[in-house]
């Protein structure tokens, strides 16, 4: 009778390990070389956090989420001054328990609760990268891998280009190797916007996905009319096409009304406002975003919810974070990416921006989020570095 070899098993982790010892915060700010515009929002800067939190074992993550600029300052606040004190001392073998002990943050009424659970964020994915790297495991194999590659798309078409630059963007788009991009209206008529984007699949060509993000740019009737004056272009979906007064009722409208597919998810916080976005017949597509709601915790919990009632999954930007999220569910459609002069992060931070060929992006295989940062480019856009350790909790 052959012997049969032992399998090679990673050592079991305990409540015992992984004991949080220390959080430090990194923010960054890079300033764009121009205003980038959408229907209602401006910004000329990308920033975002970055989350080193230490174990007693020796692991550190390294992970960053957001792109909060004013309000950047109150969100380190938080992490160091009210939530550090609820984390350290705990294990990262359970990012549940961590995410519930953070919750109470949200609470506070005189302030936006969205900060609150952009702080949770920042630390539930670094507990989480924690786990991946104590184990070995990229995380979208820790959450049940579906793909190795996934389709990438590029956000674009703003509103400083010209037609003739929106065509060139595009076929550089195309020429780069994306699958597809999400396309900005709602900020002029509805016959205004339609021309843009008729002239961005002229020079895209039939195979290259386009979406519409009006980010709530449009009433329900302009909406509807932009729907209609598109409806031969195959846009592969509408997003947040309402003002966010109605948006629920009048979403359901356009889809009934033009017959696209409608993407909504990012400006809810909760996992509540996701069950009735679904449960009001308002989106095809979710695009919940983790780093604006709390974490990747919450974020997997809604791809369920979304799952049982057949609605797709995408993710608000944030590609570091969400190729890992979406690769780990089958029904997942395009991380999304800016162009380097939107989003510098992306294409010089880490070397995200080499995985992406043949309208794919091929997420990492080292564990955790398998980000490693260029340190002399973290160090020449660093605003601000806390701290916050188990001596100096007392």
């Amino acid at each position: 009778m052959t012997a049969t070899a032992e399998p090679v098993l990673t050592p079991a982790l305990d409540r015992q390990a992984l004991v949080i010892e220390r959080i430090e915060t990194i923010a960054l700010r890079a300033p764009l070389g121009r205003r980038f515009s959408g229907s209602a929002y401006s910004m000329d800067s990308r920033c975002t956090i970055i989350t080193r939190l230490t174990t007693a074992d020796g692991v550190t993550s390294e992970v960053y989420t957001g792109d909060t600029d004013a309000e950047q300052a109150l969100i380190v606040g938080i992490i160091h001054h009210e939530l550090a004190p609820r984390i350290i001392g705990r294990s990262a073998t359970d990012p549940e328990g961590a995410w519930l002990a953070m919750e109470p943050s949200t609470n506070d009424i005189l302030r936006d609760r969205g900060l609150a659970l952009q702080a949770i964020a920042c630390l539930d994915v670094a507990i989480w990268d924690v786990f991946g790297r104590a184990v070995g495991l990229p995380l979208h194999r820790l959450w049940g891998s579906v793909a190795d590659r996934i389709p990438i798309s590029i956000i674009g078409g703003y509103y400083h280009l010209s037609l003739d630059e929106i065509r060139e963007t595009v076929e550089r788009y195309v020429a780069f190797g994306f699958a597809g991009m999400k396309f900005k209206v709602g900020g002029k008529t509805p016959a205004e916007d339609a021309a843009r984007v008729r002239a961005a699949r002229d020079a895209a060509g039939p195979a290259f996905a386009i979406m519409v993000d009006a980010n709530q740019g449009y009433d329900r009737a302009q909406a509807v009319d932009f729907g209609r004056l598109v409806a031969d272009l195959g846009i592969r979906w509408f997003e947040e096409p309402c003002r966010w007064t109605n948006d629920r009722r009048w979403m359901r409208d356009v889809r009934y009304q033009t017959g696209l597919p409608v993407c909504a998810g990012q400006s809810e916080t909760t996992l509540r406002g996701i069950r009735d976005l679904i449960t009001e017949g308002a989106i095809d597509v979710s695009n919940f975003d983790a780093s604006w709601a709390g974490g990747a915790t919450v974020w997997r919990k809604a791809a369920g919810l979304a799952a049982a009632f057949g609605v797709q999954l995408g993710h608000h930007e944030e590609p570091q974070v969400s190729a890992h999220l979406l690769a780990s569910v089958p029904d997942h459609t395009f991380v999304e990416c800016f162009d380097e002069e939107r989003d510098p992060f992306f294409w010089r931070l880490t070397d995200m921006s080499t995985r992406i060929a043949d309208g794919r992006y091929t997420l990492p295989d080292r564990p955790g989020f398998g980000i490693a940062f260029d340190q002399d480019y973290v160090d020449r856009h660093t605003v601000s570095r806390r701290t916050t350790d188990r001596r100096s909790l007392g």
